[in-house]
């Protein structure tokens, strides 16, 4: 097993735990429950074979699901936000030809990881939530869990890649 897989590892299991054991137990004003295990898409190598990322996306979903009792939503949640992720890195970035060797998301702009973060974590709660109510009668309270849980994920997120990153200076 190479550094990187054993990495990709320890990274896969900690944040399912925390996931598990930490974060689906807040319910901040009630109902706000950040997926903090989303930055396992977030961080994953984009150089690895997209198969292999997508199978791995799918079980990491499938073990927040598993824990949490939610019937695969956030599998299938999870898998349609690694299938698109190069494709909107592509369009923020606004670069065809991005070296997928060479690429971190902790050396980008903070605009840039924000969008990228924001548009992914949004992407998959708006699919979280609408599987979990199933109805357009709850169109408001879809949208309306979907920002407020979307903003709560993704200021916990940015804050985990730029503390637990290299040290860098932030750029706007």
């Amino acid at each position: 097993m190479t550094r990187l897989n054993s990495l990709l590892a320890f990274r896969f299991v900690l944040l399912v735990l925390l996931q598990v054991l930490v974060m689906n137990n807040i319910h901040f004003l009630g109902y706000l429950n950040p997926n903090l295990y989303l930055l396992f898409v977030f961080l994953y190598p984009l150089k690895e074979k997209n198969t292999t990322f997508l199978w791995v996306c799918f079980l990491l979903g499938l073990s927040i699901d598993f824990f949490s009792n939610s019937g695969g939503i956030n599998a299938a949640a999870t898998v349609c936000i690694a299938y698109v992720r190069l494709k909107v890195l592509r369009v923020i970035l606004n670069r065809k030809d991005l070296d997928l060797k060479l690429f971190q998301l902790r050396s980008e702009s903070l605009m840039s990881i924000l969008l990228f973060v924001g548009t992914l974590t949004f992407l998959h709660h708006f699919i979280v939530f609408s599987l979990e109510y199933y109805s357009w009668k709850n169109a408001d309270t879809i949208l309306h869990k979907t920002w407020t849980t979307s903003i709560f994920t993704l200021f916990l997120c940015v804050l985990s890649i730029y503390l637990f990153g290299k040290k860098k200076t932030f750029n706007f």
